[in-house]
């Protein structure tokens, strides 16, 4: 059995869960808080799901957008990472920024989540990192793939990620708000920049 999506009336919502209520049936989808944030305040939504169905159960997930279900299943493809991780990374970051930091290497952007360790962060960049780079689609974003190729091309656009990273902003962070300045200026001023993108919340 196949559910594609369910569209109907929000009867419900908890810190991780949204119930759609369709044809007089309430269906219960675990989800993430930006699928959370996005349905607030409506009546009626539509959420794209996928139905998990193992030995010790069936699970129903519910996501706002397509890109958010399609980066679930394909985290949820690494070995190790179960639901309830990708839900927390999810919940933490963008299809986009999930997309950057397995193309950029950025292990840290993974660990920062709670209860993802160092461990389960390599192995989601190593098992996705060929899947990202030969399709930039699953990340909703065509320009993942060009910001990621500024990091290490030794020009001042590097030199500012490489600062950035030391002032704690994540590597894919970085090359996001560098990805957004323009050629031919000083590695200085792309920090100046970058820390005024960050700060204002863009990023």
């Amino acid at each position: 059995m196949m559910i594609y999506s369910l569209t109907g009336k929000i009867i419900h919502t908890g810190s991780d869960l949204c119930v759609v209520e369709c044809g007089g049936v309430g269906y219960a989808c675990k989800t993430t808080f930006s699928t959370l944030g996005q349905i607030s305040g409506l009546d009626e939504v539509t959420l794209y799901t996928h139905l998990a169905v193992r030995e010790d159960g069936i699970e129903l997930f519910g996501f706002y957008t397509k890109e958010e279900l399609e980066c679930f299943k394909l985290l949820t493809s690494v070995s190790g990472v179960g639901a309830r991780f990708a839900l927390a990374i999810l919940s933490s970051n963008t299809p986009s920024q999930v997309a950057l930091a397995i193309a950029s290497g950025d292990t840290k952007a993974f660990s920062k989540v709670k209860g993802i360790g160092n461990k389960i962060a390599q192995r989601v960049v190593m098992e996705l990192k060929d899947k990202i780079a030969k399709d930039a689609s699953l990340s909703g974003s065509e320009s993942i793939i060009s910001d990621v190729a500024s990091i290490s091309d030794g020009s001042a656009k590097s030199e500012a990620i490489a600062a950035l990273v030391v002032l704690g902003y994540t590597q894919s962070e970085a090359a996001s708000a560098v990805s957004r300045c323009a050629d031919g200026i000083g590695a200085d001023e792309i920090i100046k920049q970058c820390l005024r993108l960050l700060a204002s919340g863009r990023i």
